[in-house]
């Protein structure tokens, strides 16, 4: 499918791209007024760069033998900073590592947020969730987990370097439905050049799953992924899996797109619940395993990207005075970005897909698909 032949499939009634570009415009200025009063809403912890799984895409090059995160009482103390000087009831927690589970005291970090009366939701590969596991992840108080599927069996242990893996996962996410008690459990696919061949395949066994979304992504040339330019998407394959996801969404499924890059206005709106607008550093903040503060774990750190540590600073004063990187359009670093017509709604894209040496966005879908 051509740019052109696309951008058919994709456009709305011409009433609907109206009001889109309205509710982008809207978006923008929500953007602008975020710059100036953030609003706190995630707070990832990652808990650990440890993982029993070793996926050629990582953007955090987690693998076994990596270093575990910050003790229990570290995140006690910032758990109690932010119940001081934030509204915890608008703020959820997010787990990640590496796998989180892989921690001995997990539980133990994971019930303390639960005490502390703060909402938690988690990231995982799910491969560690026994029978007994799921039931203790629903007595910490666990809402959301989102459970990393990439490819049909074969495929999926290659690519996450597990053997078995795939069959783990979907027995630990089956565990977590028979528990039940979650509000949402979420599968995450992500697409490359090579695993986009099983979409079909892989639909029919997730529309069988008591799921209650599949989030399909696409590869992004960060981390260990730049090791393989060859798994990276081409605009024919990024055509294809944005085809898929409307027709899905159009047939009644709950398949939806990531939160990042601008799409174009023929499909912003059409792929995932809210159009598109970079949350790093505005609603959402992210703490190491290491304790630098940084907004999106996404993010490759560097020295713009990363500023302060729980260690020596406190993660209020920075998330209130020095995320200056992440309260500005990206597009004022790009000639090209800043000149594009649709600079309003896209402000230079996604900061975990910015170039910062080469100020570039590695990622931009204009001539991929719109025009």
């Amino acid at each position: 499918m051509n740019l052109e032949e696309f951008e058919k499939f994709a456009a709305e009634d011409p009433s609907l791209i109206t009001l889109k570009k309205q509710v982008l415009d809207r978006r923008s200025e929500v953007r602008e007024s975020l710059y100036e009063k953030p609003d706190l809403r995630h707070l990832f912890f990652e808990l650990t760069l440890k993982c029993n799984e070793r996926c050629f895409h990582c953007g955090s090059g987690c693998e076994p033998g990596q270093i575990t995160g910050l003790s229990l009482e570290k995140y006690a103390r910032i758990l109690d900073e932010v119940d001081k000087n934030f509204d915890k009831r608008r703020i959820q927690i997010c787990i990640t590592g590496g796998e989180p589970m892989i921690r001995s005291d997990f539980f133990d970090i994971v019930n303390m947020i639960n005490d502390k009366g703060f909402a938690w939701g988690m990231t995982s590969n799910a491969t560690l969730i026994t029978k007994e596991a799921a039931h203790k992840l629903r007595l910490a108080g666990m809402k959301t987990i989102s459970v990393s599927i990439d490819g049909l069996e074969e495929t999926h242990d290659a690519q996450r370097g597990l053997k078995g893996g795939y069959a783990m996962a979907m027995r630990g996410i089956q565990n977590l439905i028979d528990e039940g008690g979650f509000h949402h459990i979420q599968i995450t696919t992500v697409i490359n050049h090579k695993n986009i061949t099983e979409l079909d395949e892989l639909f029919e066994i997730v529309k069988g799953i008591d799921v209650g979304s599949w989030r399909v992504i696409g590869i992004e040339p960060i981390g260990r992924a730049l090791d393989f330019p060859e798994m990276l998407l081409t605009p024919d394959d990024q055509r294809k899996l944005f085809s898929f996801i409307i027709e899905k969404r159009r047939e009644g499924y709950p398949v939806e797109y990531g939160c990042s890059h601008f799409l174009g206005t023929d499909i912003e709106g059409n792929v995932r619940k809210r159009m598109f607008l970079c949350n790093a550093g505005v609603f959402t903040a992210s703490i190491r395993s290491d304790g630098s503060i940084t907004g999106c774990l996404d993010i490759m750190p560097n020295a713009e990207t990363i500023f302060g540590n729980v260690n020596e600073d406190s993660f209020t004063e920075v998330w209130n005075n020095r995320f200056e990187t992440f309260r500005k359009h990206l597009s004022e670093r790009n000639k090209d970005c800043m000149e594009c017509k649709y600079e309003k709604w896209c402000a230079g894209g996604a900061h975990h897909s910015f170039d910062y040496v080469n100020n570039r966005p590695l990622i931009c879908f204009k001539d991929v698909l719109f025009s």
